[in-house]
């Protein structure tokens, strides 16, 4: 990943969508020292619960308050608002930007550079390796942010559904497709594929070897067309076409209808799911199990990821060390995990965080499986290399587009990925970064 962060310094040293001041280099950052006197810092997020968890802090240093501004999610608001603070001034000290965010930021000249704030770097070894690779871009003495929780993907599936009609659980995506023929058979569907929710995909596009991103150095280049992506999407259009998937819209009370009447018999999704499942699927209980992802190769090991969310300093600080600090402890100590698990049922970017006791526990709604463990797992087995662009919120748009087009069976995932590419690629020049022809 140490490409990428060469070309956001570059990108950032031709001006691209700067928000007017200078990059921050691994030198600036070492002017991060503590503030004189009582502090308080503001930080806007969009975790449920989060003020308990902040309380927590707040009692116990009386020096360095933090009061919690909460609104939508991300894309849902909270990062257009953002941008603007940056470009007005007036952004708060901390917020809650997800990984595939990250880089739009970086990008704009929007956050602090944490290298030497608070031992920052020294926590490198707490984090698992991929999402510490998330916030730095694989820049020497750079920290853009301090990894939240991750998203490492699994099979959620109705053990009993499989067990009733003989099918076994599927350890590859060619046993899936297999199973799939079976489910349908049963009067089922073995899932429903997400025509709007992008992230996903990009997860199955990970696992693959997929690389959306990559540069030379001075200039990006975009690939959403590479051989692996091309191979998933080619997988999922047979699915679809073959009418072995539903594809009713993600997060509507028809998908949790699909999943609480058993016409949907798995989920391929991420750590966060199983909360997903018990809140749109109640009627359930007890009859999901989880197994790791299905591999492409038979006995391979390889995870995708889905989500995830760091704590970044806003550029503008008058606080970077207190703030860093802060990050650090919510992320980090023990008494912040545990209950950022309990009020938004957030897995930990942290390695001992997997180790929390309410994720060892057997989970009585999946029939007592101890299911943290799968995700631990998986959460070792997610690739670090896999980079974001600047401009994934359009890309994204732009892909949901021509996947929506695609399962009403006008054009083809392959399409709407061409589509993307050529429109990012586009979106990029406007913005005058950097691409490759």
């Amino acid at each position: 990943m140490r490409a990428l962060s060469v070309v956001l310094v570059s990108a950032l040293a031709l001006g691209a969508c700067s928000s007017g001041g200078s990059s921050e280099t691994a030198a600036d950052s070492k002017s991060c020292a503590p503030s004189e006197g009582n502090v308080t810092l503001t930080y806007t997020t969009w975790i449920p619960g989060i003020e308990n968890v902040v309380k927590v802090w707040n009692d116990k240093n009386p020096n360095i308050q933090v009061k919690v501004q909460t609104g939508p999610n991300g894309n849902g608001g909270t990062y257009a608002n953002f941008f603007n603070q940056l470009k007005a001034g007036n952004a708060p000290d901390l917020g809650h930007i997800e990984y595939d965010a990250l880089p739009s930021f970086r990008v704009q000249d929007g956050l602090t550079n944490l290298a030497d704030c608070a031992e920052v770097t020294a926590a490198k070894d707490q984090f698992v390796d991929w999402t510490w690779g998330q916030v730095t871009f694989g820049e020497e003495n750079s920290v853009y942010g301090i990894p939240q929780d991750a998203g490492p993907m699994a099979l959620f599936y109705r053990k009993d559904l499989f067990e009733k009609n003989n099918i076994p659980v599927p350890t590859t995506w060619d046993e899936y497709a297999a199973a799939a023929e079976k489910v349908k058979a049963a009067g089922g569907y073995i899932t429903n594929f997400s025509q709007s929710d992008i992230n996903q995909f990009a997860g199955f596009a990970w696992q693959a070897g997929g690389r959306w991103f990559a540069n030379d150095g001075s200039k990006w280049t975009v690939n959403l067309q590479d051989e692996a992506t091309t191979k998933v999407a080619g997988y999922w259009q047979g699915l679809i076409d073959k009418k072995l998937v539903s594809s009713v819209p993600p997060w509507t009370t028809e998908w949790d209808n699909a999943y609480n009447t058993g016409q949907a018999w798995t989920w391929t999704s991420a750590v966060w799911g199983a909360n997903s499942i018990m809140s749109g699927a109640p009627a359930t209980k007890g009859r999901w199990a989880v197994a790791p992802m299905p591999q492409w190769t038979s006995g391979a090991t390889v995870a995708g990821n889905w989500g995830g969310s760091s704590t970044a300093v806003f550029k503008g600080s008058k606080h970077p060390y207190e703030a860093a600090k802060f990050a650090l402890w919510l992320n980090t100590s023990e008494e912040a995990l545990t209950l950022l698990n309990k009020e938004a049922q957030l897995y930990p970017a942290t390695k001992a965080g997997a180790k929390l006791p309410a994720l060892s526990e057997g989970v009585e709604f999946y029939g007592g499986q101890k299911i943290y463990d799968v995700f631990a797992t998986a959460s070792g087995q997610v690739a670090p290399d896999f980079v974001w662009g600047p401009t994934m919120t359009s890309t994204y748009a732009t892909a949901s587009d021509g996947f929506k087009a695609a399962v009403s069976g006008n054009g083809t995932l392959l399409d709407a990925l061409k589509t993307t590419q050529a429109k990012t690629v586009e979106n990029m020049k406007s913005q005058s970064i950097p691409v490759a022809e």
